[in-house]
Formats: structure tokens, C-alpha cells, sequence
């Protein structure tokens, strides 16, 4: 029996093969667009998420143009496939990003999804949103190597610093 890696190699694959084929792959891309600017938050599996984050940012740069240039309309009726959204992208979301230059969304990692797949999870969402921060979750410093042996230094140190009793006294 011969082991092979073929679903490790792209030849030439520059994205996820998301869903069925290249429309579902396109449609399912377009909902998650959409949703992004309805909610300006989602909950989403990380690949799905991470492979919509580049369409986001390319369709905010657009919108900054502004509505009365051609390709930012058609760009935005392209994604959008709610069209009362597309107000919301160049009279609310436009402004909101027009000073900053790019980097329009934040991507976090959740908990795995439970069930049968346990699928990584993440959150992407909007920076400026209306909704509270997520908590980023911290690492815990105590436990890396480094601060470990800093810690272990501090320690010689304040014993190396303490006084010490002569020897032949009783303590």
C-alpha cells in the first residue's frame, strides 16, 4: 500500500476550495460578505472567515471611492446580495474607514465548534463596531520558558541578598 500527500500539494490553487464547486464556493463567499455588513460582527469556521477577510477589505476600498464611481457600484452589487446594504456600506461603513489606509477587519479565534467536526472556530468583525470588545485571549506568561528562568534568577538573587547568620550562632 502506497501513502501519498496529494491533498498537501496545491498545483497551483491560490484559494480554500470552500463548498460544492466555484459558484458554491462564490455564493457561500458572498453571504458571509453580506452578513459581515449587516451585523458588522460574525461567527464563522476560521478557513471560511479567513479566506472572506481579503473580499471585505478589497470591497471597503471600493466603497471609499465613493457611490458615484462606476466600479465601486458594481463591486458592491456584486457582494452584496442584500441590496438595502448597499447604503449602509458607502454612507455608514465608507466614512467610518475613510482615514485609515487598511486592515478593516479583526479575525479572532473562538473555541473549537462541539458537535462532530470540531471545527475551528473564529470572529470577524468590523474595527469601529458598535458592539463590546472581545476578551483576546492572553497567554499565560507564568508558564513560557523565559520568565520561568527569570523567575528562578529573582529567586537566587534574593537569597544571594538576605542576610545570613554567622556560622556558630545559634538561629
Amino acid at each position: 500500500m502506497r501513502l501519498s500527500v496529494a491533498a498537501a500539494i496545491s498545483h497551483g490553487r491560490v484559494y480554500r476550495r470552500l463548498g460544492l464547486g466555484p459558484s458554491s464556493r462564490l455564493d457561500l463567499l458572498r453571504n458571509l460578505v453580506t452578513a459581515l455588513v449587516r451585523h458588522e460582527r460574525i461567527e464563522t469556521p476560521w478557513a471560511r472567515a479567513d479566506e472572506m477577510r481579503g473580499y471585505a477589505e478589497k470591497l471597503i476600498e471600493y466603497a471609499k471611492l465613493g457611490d458615484t464611481n462606476e466600479r465601486a457600484m458594481r463591486m458592491a452589487n456584486f457582494w452584496l446580495t442584500e441590496k438595502d446594504l448597499i447604503h449602509k456600506l458607502f454612507k455608514v461603513l465608507a466614512p467610518r474607514f475613510q482615514p485609515h489606509a487598511g486592515s478593516y477587519t479583526r479575525l479572532l479565534q473562538i473555541p473549537n465548534r462541539d458537535g462532530l467536526d470540531r471545527a475551528k472556530m473564529a470572529v470577524i468583525e468590523l474595527k469601529g463596531n458598535p458592539f463590546p470588545p472581545l476578551i483576546r485571549p492572553r497567554r499565560d506568561t507564568e508558564k513560557t520558558l523565559l520568565n520561568q528562568l527569570l523567575k528562578g534568577y529573582r529567586e537566587d538573587m534574593e537569597r544571594a541578598a538576605a542576610p545570613r547568620a554567622p556560622e556558630g550562632t545559634p538561629v
